[in-house]
Order: C-alpha cells, then sequence, then structure tokens
C-alpha cells in the first residue's frame, strides 16, 4: 500500500506550543496565515516579529523566529529600531485595537507618515479583551461594553477609529487593506493581503497594514457561532472590507 501524502501540517514558523486563546478566537487563525506566509517565502530566518501588549502579548512563545516584546503601544517604534538596525530583516507587528489605535496611536501615524518598510497586522475586534471587555477605540455606536453598559454613545464617546481609512491617507502607506477570517473565502483573501503585504515591505515600497475584523466571543458574550453572524451583520457594515491604498494598483 502506498504511503499517505501529508495534505496538512503545522507551518515551520509556528511552534509547538499551544494558543492560549478563548474558544472561537481569530486570534489562532491570523497566527498560522502569518506563518504560513513566512514558510512560503523562505524568509523565516529573517524575519522578526514585534509582539505587543494585549490578548497576542505571548505571540513571541508561537512563531519561530526573532522576537521583540514591545511596551504598550510601541510596537511600531520598536519594529522601526529594528528595521533600521537590520535593514534586511522582514519586520512585522502583531497588534490589537488597544495596542494599535489607542495607546499607540501616534506610535502607528508616525511610522506611517514616515513610510518605514515594516508590516503592522492589526486585529480588530471592537473591544479590550485582555482586560475584560471594557470599550475600545473601535467599538461600534450602541455596542454593549463594560465600561459602556447602555451602549457607546457617540455624543460622548466619539466616533469608532477606522484605521484603514485614516492611514490611507497617507503617502507612506505602501498597502492598507481590511479583511476577515470568519469563512473559508475571506481567510484565503486574508493570507493573500498578508503575503502582499510582507513582498511590498521586502520591495522597499513603505509601510503596510492589513487590519483583520475578528471576533471575540468571551467578551461579546456569545457562542463562537454568534459571534461569527454578529461579525458579519455588525462588524463588516461599519468595517467594510477592501483595499484602501495601495502602491501598486491604487485604491479600490
Amino acid at each position: 500500500m502506498a504511503e499517505g501524502k501529508v495534505r496538512f501540517k503545522r507551518p515551520d514558523a509556528l511552534t509547538d506550543a499551544p494558543f492560549h486563546y478563548c474558544p472561537g478566537c481569530t486570534h489562532g487563525i491570523v497566527h498560522r496565515l502569518i506563518a504560513e506566509v513566512i514558510d512560503e517565502l523562505g524568509i523565516i530566518g529573517e524575519t522578526v516579529g514585534i509582539a505587543s501588549v494585549g490578548c497576542s502579548v505571548f505571540t513571541y512563545e508561537y512563531f519561530d523566529c526573532d522576537m521583540v516584546q514591545a511596551p504598550h503601544g510601541r510596537a511600531p517604534a520598536v519594529a522601526t529600531g529594528v528595521k533600521r538596525a537590520v535593514p534586511g530583516s522582514v519586520v512585522f507587528t502583531y497588534q490589537g485595537d488597544g495596542d494599535l489605535a489607542a495607546i499607540g496611536t501616534a506610535e502607528t501615524v508616525h511610522a506611517a507618515t514616515r513610510g518605514e518598510n515594516v508590516t503592522l497586522i492589526f486585529i480588530n475586534n471592537a473591544i479590550y479583551g485582555m482586560t475584560g471587555g471594557q470599550m475600545a477605540p473601535t467599538t461600534l455606536p450602541g455596542q454593549v461594553t463594560q465600561t459602556t453598559p447602555y451602549g457607546r454613545d457617540v455624543a460622548t464617546a466619539g466616533n469608532p477609529i477606522r484605521v484603514c481609512e485614516m492611514l490611507a491617507t497617507l503617502d507612506g502607506v505602501a498597502l492598507a487593506q481590511r479583511v476577515s477570517v470568519d469563512n473559508v473565502k475571506n481567510v484565503k483573501a486574508a493570507k493573500k493581503a498578508i503575503k502582499k503585504a510582507f513582498e511590498y515591505q521586502m520591495e522597499g515600497l513603505g509601510l503596510t497594514l492589513v487590519e483583520v475584523v475578528s471576533t471575540c466571543p468571551t467578551n461579546w458574550g456569545l457562542s463562537t457561532e454568534k459571534s461569527l453572524e454578529w461579525l458579519r451583520e455588525n462588524m463588516i457594515p461599519h468595517y467594510p472590507l477592501g483595499v484602501y491604498r495601495d502602491a501598486k494598483r491604487g485604491a479600490e
């Protein structure tokens, strides 16, 4: 009998450490996509990941490449230092909405406007996950959180930040694209976007950002299935998927 072929395996760029994420969280899917891209591009020896503070704080345990732990919100600044010190490296940050769009807003915007050749992977689940479910910069109008028990009131809390749209206005940005991983089609599109972001960085085109619209079943108080439905019905209409800036093709 012929020996069976391996159809599916853990990417080489991932360690054997089990993920700590809650059931239904999509961090694990995005981790795998990044690792697959690193494998396919053959850059594991040149890649440096920057771990942020938040639910993904243990990212450095999951990727089998060089990793640096950044203080809260400072991942783009740390990535800038790594890239300038080792220009031939491929540098990516992995950040949530609190890290990138709240305490790290200045670092994000200024790294983008300088056109630093780094890649930002931004997980947008519209809530603070690690600290217990408080309102985030990306929390939707009317969304209930621990600090908005009657729903986010834009009259007092302001409107959510649309990161892709904001960064797309900056000349230093080579790619700003929003994706999701809620179904097979979108997972494939997300991987393609991440790969393009890494390739643009390797070509020296400027800063690249891939925003992933994600779930947080625990702090949304929903099952895995219901959280995916809520994402499709509420988040994607507010955060439309697509390319907002592309240095090679223009905005779509």
